[in-house]
């Protein structure tokens, strides 16, 4: 876990998927690249596909076949937010 206060910092090597989840009311998140951005790089799979096995911390919902955040919540009833983009990603298995 990545806070302000332990200031830790982690490398993610290039092509590697990776994703973040913020669980305070605000987050400065910054990345270091060894290349300029390139838009139609980009690429994704679903965060909830549990194909992938990631346990989000605090996150309560049913996976349903789609990235949709809809049917997700924090333990204190508050929606998951998720970009739009994100949401339109597909599982593991459309690789």
């Amino acid at each position: 876990m990545l806070t302000a206060d332990n200031r830790i910092q982690f490398l993610i090597p290039r092509g590697f998927a990776h994703g973040f989840l913020v669980l305070s009311d605000f987050a400065e998140f910054c990345y270091k690249c060894d290349d300029f951005y390139h838009p139609n790089d980009e690429g994704g799979i679903a965060w909830n596909d549990p194909k992938i096995g990631i346990e989000w911390p605090e996150i309560i919902g049913t996976y349903h076949g789609t990235a949709s955040a809809e049917g997700y919540r924090f333990p204190d009833g508050t929606p998951l937010k998720l970009s739009e983009k994100d949401q339109k990603l597909g599982g593991l298995t459309a690789f």
